[in-house]
């Protein structure tokens, strides 16, 4: 009897103790991921990106709030947030808070739909054969969390607002032109209010989504942007060891689920990200991440 009780107990001992790692320990467990990108035209300065993402802020997140405000220490030159930065009504102030001197420096931001919806509760394993797109075409469809509130601070300090539109920054010594569009994951993003070549005079020309649908990478590498910053994905959030993720939540395939990779002719970066949503609060071989994106001249 003691035999044919020790397996499933065995069995049950590791699902929980991967589970109290998965949201305890990793969860929590923050990198700085860094990559050297050959984008820039020969003999040009190189210049630094810091990129953040998918934060899913909500109250009482303070090891995380702590390891935020650090990342102005690495003095990038152009912070990036591609969206799901809260998903609580109270998690801007603490957000912006932690952003800190980082809001001093030049920056841009896109929406992702955490950032206009709050979460609700979903089996997880879904994400195993579907994305979780079309759950938003059956819930609510007027937001319920003050993204616009934190839109406007955000473009208060200088950073510029990227959703469905173009823009032009000053980012060390180059001319940046930058555009970017709505999420995606629920059907705001319109890339025809931003399409067209881009301009050939700017110095570096960077596209930015928070979800990374092949589609619309098409028409950023086609459209002449060398470099894509991208999130959402979470880098899998649950990984498989040795073998990698199982789901990616959107078009992108799990061989690109994170890192730095080519899409076509142009750099594609997407960010596992810092947080989880609320309702699903852990990572397995996946912990969460910001990058710093070193861009040098690409080869003669």
């Amino acid at each position: 009897m003691r035999k044919l009780y020790a397996v499933p107990l065995g069995l049950v001992g590791t699902g929980a103790a991967t589970l109290a790692y998965a949201s305890m320990i990793e969860r929590n467990w923050f990198h700085l991921r860094r990559f050297e990108v050959p984008v820039l035209a020969p003999g040009a300065r190189s210049i630094k990106i810091l990129h953040i993402s998918d934060t899913h802020l909500t109250p009482g997140r303070a090891r995380l709030l702590s390891w935020l405000r650090k990342l102005d220490e690495l003095e990038p030159d152009l912070v990036v947030n591609t969206g799901d930065s809260v998903s609580h009504p109270d998690a801007v102030g603490p957000f912006l808070d932690a952003l800190g001197p980082l809001l001093d420096r030049p920056g841009v931001f896109v929406y992702g739909s955490n950032d206009l919806y709050s979460p609700v509760f979903k089996n997880p394993t879904r994400y195993l054969w579907r994305t979780s797109k079309k759950d938003y075409a059956v819930r609510r469809r007027v937001p319920d969390l003050p993204y616009r509130e934190m839109g406007a601070a955000l473009m208060a300090a200088g950073w510029l607002d990227l959703n469905n539109r173009i823009g032009r920054l000053k980012v060390g010594p180059l001319d940046v032109e930058f555009g970017g569009i709505d999420d995606s994951h629920i059907n705001r993003d319109r890339y025809d209010k931003i399409a067209g070549p881009v301009d050939p005079q700017a110095d570096l020309r960077i596209g930015v989504t928070h979800s990374p649908e092949p589609r619309n990478l098409d028409r950023f590498a086609a459209d002449g942007y060398e470099l894509l910053l991208a999130g959402h994905t979470h880098g899998g959030q649950i990984c498989v060891p040795f073998y990698g993720a199982l789901t990616t939540n959107c078009g992108i395939e799990p061989a690109r689920v994170k890192g730095l990779h080519r899409h076509g002719p142009s750099w594609l970066h997407v960010s596992a990200g810092l947080g989880t949503s609320p309702m699903a609060p852990f990572r397995f071989c996946c912990p969460p991440e910001a990058s710093l994106l070193t861009l040098v001249p690409r080869p003669s």
